[in-house]
Formats: C-alpha cells, sequence, structure tokens
C-alpha cells in the first residue's frame, strides 16, 4: 500500500503481488485488456452472491492449509460494530463467532462491493481459499500494506483487512480526483522499480481505475506471456492474477447483466453518479 501524497498519489494502493499466488489457476481462456479489466457492474453488484452462495463456493476450493489454520470455508470470528461511513458503506453491527461466507456477504452489501472480487482479493494477495496461513488471516487483503515497508499492525484482522479494503474501493469511487488513476490515460508503471518502465493505458471505468489505485502497476509482455511464471525482473502479477481469477471462477470479469438497465450504484459515468448509499454521516 501507498499513503496519499500532496500530489494525490493513492493512499493505500495494495501490497504488491511480485509472483503468482499459490495454487491459483486450472487455466481458462483468458485475454487481458490493461484499460478494461472488469465492468463496473461486475464489480460494484453486492448481489452477486448470497452468504449461502459463498460458504458452498469456499467448500468447493481445495484448500491445504500452510500451517495449523482452518480453511476459509471453517474460519469463524468475532466481529465488530463499525459505525456508517458517508458514502462509503452503511453501518454494521458486530457478531460473535461469524463465519468468514457471512462477514465477505454483509460487508459487500454494506460497501456496495462484490463479493466476487472480494474472494478474488483474498486469494490473489493471501492464497486465502488455497493455502491458508496464520499470517495470511491478519493481512488478507493487503490493505495498509507497503510495497516498501512492513504492514501496519493496527489494520490485522480478517474482518478488518475485509471491511476497509472495501471501504477504500468505495473512497476511490466517491473521491477519484483524490487518487491517481483515473478514468481515461494514463502512465501505469509495470514495476516499483521505475527502470522497468511505463505504458499509456486509457482506464475505460471506475471498476479499473478503482483496481489499479489498489495495486498501482500492469503486468509487462513477459508477464503476459508467461502468466504463470517464472517472474521476470519487471514482472508483477497482482492486475493480471485478479482478472484470470475471477475469470477461472466466475467467468468473463467484463460481463454486464443489463446494459442501460443497472440500479444505482453499481455502474459509473466517469465515476460520478452514485446518489449516498445511507443518510448516516459517518466516520
Amino acid at each position: 500500500m501507498r499513503w496519499r501524497t500532496l500530489a494525490g498519489v493513492a493512499v493505500v494502493a495494495a501490497a504488491l503481488t511480485l509472483a503468482p499466488a499459490v495454487g491459483v489457476f486450472a487455466e481458462a481462456k483468458h485475454t487481458f485488456n490493461p484499460g478494461d479489466i472488469i465492468s463496473d457492474d461486475s464489480f460494484f453488484n453486492p448481489d452477486s452472491m448470497t452468504a449461502a452462495d459463498i460458504q458452498e463456493f469456499l467448500e468447493n476450493r481445495t484448500c491445504k492449509p500452510a500451517d495449523d489454520s482452518p480453511c476459509l470455508s471453517r474460519y469463524r470470528t468475532d466481529t465488530p460494530d463499525v459505525a456508517a461511513s458517508k458514502e462509503r458503506c452503511t453501518a454494521m453491527r458486530g457478531q460473535r463467532d461469524e463465519a468468514a461466507s457471512s462477514i465477505i456477504a454483509r460487508v459487500a452489501k454494506a460497501c456496495t462491493i462484490s463479493p466476487r472480487v472480494l474472494l478474488v482479493l483474498l486469494q490473489k494477495e493471501q492464497s486465502l481459499l488455497t493455502a491458508p496461513s496464520a499470517s495470511g488471516y491478519q493481512k488478507a487483503t493487503g490493505y495498509a500494506c507497503p510495497d516498501t515497508a512492513a504492514c501496519d499492525r493496527k489494520y490485522f484482522g480478517f474482518f478488518n483487512q475485509v471491511y476497509k479494503a472495501a471501504w477504500q474501493f468505495r473512497e476511490y469511487t466517491v473521491h477519484p480526483d483524490d487518487w491517481r488513476y483515473r478514468i481515461g490515460s494514463n502512465d501505469i508503471q509495470f514495476h516499483p522499480n521505475a527502470a522497468c518502465g511505463t505504458s499509456k493505458v486509457r482506464i475505460v471505468n471506475q471498476a479499473t481505475a478503482n483496481l489499479y489505485n489498489y495495486t498501482p502497476y500492469q503486468p509487462n509482455d513477459e508477464t503476459l506471456a508467461h502468466p504463470k511464471g517464472p517472474a521476470g525482473a519487471c514482472s508483477t502479477f497482482g492486475n493480471l492474477n485478479f482478472s484470470r481469477l475471477y475469470n477461472q471462477w466466475f467467468g468473463s470479469p467484463l460481463t454486464v447483466r443489463f446494459v442501460g438497465l443497472i440500479p444505482p450504484c453499481l455502474n459509473y459515468e466517469g465515476g460520478f453518479g452514485c446518489v449516498p448509499l445511507n443518510p448516516f454521516d459517518g466516520m
């Protein structure tokens, strides 16, 4: 993650994924367009899966924990009350011994983010669906984990990580001018090492801009040619893995259900157009 600068560079871009996640893919047909990674509808649809759907999906993953941690289908934790955050997420009431599937579904609904996006993020960042670990649960979505420094421990914990990632995606959406990557032409690096170069990317929608603000690199030609590795000196796999995982699990991330008939707050024009999610003044 990166913290905000006066120039408006992304405040909290996710941890860089320099190598493919463990146990990710049984490859399906897939293409990657750096400017159009996922449709707004696929990204912002909180109703794409219910808690029961998520639980069934988790139970169907091949899971081999890296330590004594439970698989995500069996993970449970106490969750806190969370106040509403204006234009971002509605209030959430804490629960005791809440299942991961319920946490994902409730956060998705509160923050108007697809649970599919959150599931893919959990795998992209920490391989939590296939190779969970204690460290992975602490840093589940890579939130507040800079590319070049230690993670901020105050954001550790599965619920915190899932909620803050969804909150951050909503923040990018309601305040797009505060962030580095926006709809339109952008110079996007291939790697944190600036010597690896950049190229112009025309980002076509807010959902794709959100992914770059969270993970601010694109795959280079070498990475696209070898999407499962081995990694080259300038390889980053984060957004490529997001696209491939989503395609593998849920079909094309570019899908739009009903063109022209998308409900409010699920589709955006230039990053704007969403009415407030709730009447509360929040955090």
